[in-house]
């Protein structure tokens, strides 16, 4: 179904000023034909005006006020005449209907989908009037966090928001039951099987593209990318129900609590791994430095035995966790 616009309908204005004029005439008839009759009054003048005065109340139905980015859907007799887009005051047929099947759900900041029946029952009982335009606003979808497996089989909890806004009226109200409820539902599940192509960390052997090939790439270091693949995973999912998905980012990232001291402890080792290599390969260099300099300075002469043991000493002092304790030889080196 196509969005249809309903242009040149800001009459609201005109028909508002017509229908108070009538009603005036109208009761201005009443009086001169019914309070009057006995001085020449006109029965049929009373009958009509009368009548009138039933009557004109009926326009105002059709009177419709929308605001800047919003819209409304009308049907008449269940079928789709069009939609009001643009702020104005606007006239219609006083029998058309608004249609918007997500009006009592709204995507709260925490990105639960609450209904008006849930928001009662969680003792929120200000009855608040339910409008059936469309935002055409620029909105945000924060769903909540999802424990979900990435595809070393890690449980990783994340988080997502993503910023949307409706483009097609027609497609959102018609093609799908709840518009909020359907976005939200496909946002979690685009960001399952976007997740599952991704370890946490890089792991090696590991093909994220799908090219055959593997590659770097992971969730917590190539979080825009990402980012970039569950917006069009979503956007393709969402096109029926005439959304876009301008933006989709990562708010929460990390391990699922049950592996998070776990993993803590993996980093940690290979932190201190790192370090210790580092260590090591500076107390080498600086020992090989010692040793050229005395050579080239002829400082002392030693033996391939005196070499072994004042590199292991070295060795020692420099890889050592604590300050070394110098024992001092105050006789002869030999």
């Amino acid at each position: 179904m196509n969005e249809i616009l309903l242009e040149n309908r800001k009459r609201g204005l005109l028909v508002l000023l017509l229908t108070i004029a009538v009603f005036v005439l109208s009761i201005l008839g009443c009086v001169f034909g019914g309070l009057l009759l006995d001085d020449g009054g006109s029965p049929a003048l009373l009958v009509v005006s009368i009548v009138v005065l039933c009557l004109c109340w009926l326009p105002l139905p059709g009177l419709k006020v929308l605001k800047p980015q919003e819209a409304l859907v009308l049907t008449l007799f269940g079928k789709y005449i069009g939609t009001l887009k643009g702020d104005g005051f606007y006239f219609v047929n006083p029998f058309c209907t608004a249609v918007n099947p997500a009006a009592k759900t709204r995507l709260n900041q925490s990105g639960d989908v609450k209904t008006a029946a849930v928001a009662a029952s969680a003792g929120n009982t200000s009855a608040e009037p339910v409008s059936r335009k469309l935002s055409l606003k620029i909105m945000t979808l924060n769903n909540n966090r999802q424990k979900i497996n990435d595809c070393l089989g890690n449980p990783v909890e994340i988080g997502i928001a993503v910023t949307w806004r409706i483009v097609d009226t027609a497609k959102a109200v018609f093609n799908v039951d709840n518009y909020k409820e359907f976005l939200s539902l496909q946002c979690d599940s685009a960001l399952r099987n976007i997740v599952r192509m991704y370890p946490y960390d890089v792991a090696p052997n590991v093909d994220t593209t799908g090219d055959g090939v593997a590659d770097d790439g992971s969730l917590r270091g190539s979080s825009e990318v990402v980012a970039g693949r569950i917006r069009e995973e979503i956007q393709r999912r969402v096109d029926e129900a005439g959304i876009e998905i301008i933006e989709a980012r990562i708010t929460y990232l990390a391990y699922a609590t049950e592996i998070a001291a776990v993993m803590l402890q993996r980093q940690q080792a290979s932190a201190i791994i790192d370090a210790r290599k580092m260590i090591v390969d500076g107390a080498v260099g600086m020992v090989e430095m010692a040793l050229e300099r005395l050579n080239e300075n002829h400082v002392v002469e030693l033996d391939e035995e005196r070499k072994a043991a004042m590199v292991s000493n070295l060795l020692v002092v420099l890889c050592g966790n604590h300050d070394a304790q110098p024992v001092v030889n105050s006789g002869s080196l030999y």
